[in-house]
């Protein structure tokens, strides 16, 4: 494997991480030392590792199949699961991963509005997909990886974080051209900085004015900080959502989902080609996947998972705080929830160029 990794986010020098086994909180690496797991499956496994619940439910259901190629009961069960917690979903369809979701839903707001642009944020990471692989990291004009054209490029625009002004200078004139703007709510790569509520709340009333879908990434915040997400945690209302890392309960999992107006695009049996969004997968709805994500869900339904663990969140960004200040250490500790960054910096960090200022080397 190049660079003897899967993902070149797990690759550490001298060498990688090699884990050999995981419980819990812990993970045990093939030299037998436990480490206390703050990453937990780049964020996916919020019950810890291998949770009995979720085990004894896989278990089950690899007796009855780990594969049908064909509609099941499962995914209807997860499907109303989706719907019944996340307050804009009347319809969902799934995907292998949050990089996928992210493609279809892209695809569905072109189809639904007939237009050709999307708008990303500075730092917003969507996965791999080209037409978002872009500015994730400054300098923003610089592609994050070969192989990508400019023509899968042209029709992004690119806008800044937390800044409504900007956004609208940058949209001027090319409103009637854009399908959607989605967004990280919680910046991942840019250092856990939330989107400000008033300017949610502004880029929601930019978007109804000029008729451009708004797509809420909620890959990573998903059913993490609040039982119905992040639109339920801040008040904004998506137009498509996209679910992925805690929905799958720990297996490979993406989805999107929205009001039937929008998703019905996507069927095939109101639609003909081309006037139908094409979503498929050879994987899509495994049924294993499907047990452990219903699984999951259903244990944080009741919400009072999630907010011990919010709790605990703001504790840990108090304590970690408190610490450097008396240690006399320029620190700004980000986040909500269940999710926390540290920026080594005088600077307040509200946008992702903030974080990007701070000294990154003093993380290592």
């Amino acid at each position: 494997m190049p660079a003897g990794v899967s993902y070149a986010i797990r690759y550490f020098e001298p060498y990688p991480f090699y884990t050999a086994r995981a419980k819990g909180s812990k993970l045990y690496d093939v030299d037998g030392n436990e480490y206390i797991d703050f990453w937990l499956g780049h964020t996916a496994l919020i019950l810890g590792h291998s949770p009995p619940a979720v085990v004894k439910a896989v278990k089950k259901q690899l007796e009855n199949g780990t594969h049908y190629g064909t509609a099941h009961e499962l995914e209807i069960a997860l499907a109303e699961q989706v719907t019944k917690m996340i307050p804009s979903a009347e319809m969902v369809r799934f995907t292998n991963s949050g990089t996928e979701a992210n493609m279809y839903a892209v695809r569905l707001a072109r189809a639904y509005t007939g237009r050709n642009k999307i708008a990303k944020f500075e730092s917003g990471w969507h996965g791999g997909y080209d037409a978002l692989h872009i500015a994730v990291k400054p300098p923003y004009e610089v592609p994050e990886s070969a192989g990508l054209t400019p023509g899968a490029l042209q029709d992004t625009v690119v806008l800044p974080f937390n800044n409504l002004e900007g956004v609208k200078e940058r949209l001027k004139g090319i409103e009637d051209k854009v399908a959607a703007i989605i967004i990280e709510p919680v910046l991942g790569v840019g250092g856990a900085i939330p989107a400000e509520k008033e300017f949610l709340k502004g880029l929601r009333e930019h978007c109804d004015k000029h008729g451009i879908l708004l797509i809420v990434d909620e890959v990573i915040t998903g059913f993490r900080l609040a039982t119905g997400g992040v639109q339920q945690y801040f008040g904004v209302k998506p137009d498509i959502t996209v679910l992925g890392k805690i929905l799958g309960g720990g297996f490979p999992i993406g989805a999107f989902c929205g009001p039937s107006e929008i998703m019905e695009k996507i069927d095939h049996t109101r639609y003909e080609r081309p006037k139908y969004s094409f979503h498929g997968g050879t994987f899509t709805a495994n049924p294993i996947t499907m047990t452990a994500g219903l699984t999951t869900l259903k244990i944080l339904e009741d919400g009072r998972l999630i907010s011990r663990l919010n709790r605990l969140g703001d504790k840990v960004r108090g304590q970690l705080t408190e610490i450097f200040e008396t240690n006399g250490v320029d620190v700004q500790v980000t986040g909500t929830g269940s999710l926390f960054d540290v920026h080594f910096t005088k600077e307040e960090v509200r946008d992702p160029n903030a974080t990007f200022r701070a000294d990154r080397k003093r993380l290592a």
